[in-house]
């Protein structure tokens, strides 16, 4: 009867470590998510700099000047599939 106790014991303290480190795992991706989301927000002016300054490079229009302006959705719209 010793046994069982100290196994169910055991079992009991094994669960409560991994619970504990489950919580530790998911408060460290939700501040991962958060660091992210910031780093995310932190680029995408560069992004869109980039993407302006290299539009010429790569051959686009220039979407900035309102002769030159066009949506891009309607655009593929037209196109047949």
């Amino acid at each position: 009867m010793s046994w069982i106790i100290a196994v169910i014991t055991l079992t009991l303290a094994g669960l409560a470590v991994v619970a504990f480190l489950a919580v530790r795992v998911l408060r460290a991706a939700a501040e991962l998510g958060r660091e992210v989301d910031r780093a995310q927000g932190r680029l995408e002016p560069v992004r869109v700099l980039f993407g302006e300054r290299t539009a010429t490079v790569r051959g686009q229009r220039d979407e900035s000047v309102p002769e030159g302006a066009y949506d891009r959705d309607q655009e593929t719209a037209r196109r047949p599939a």
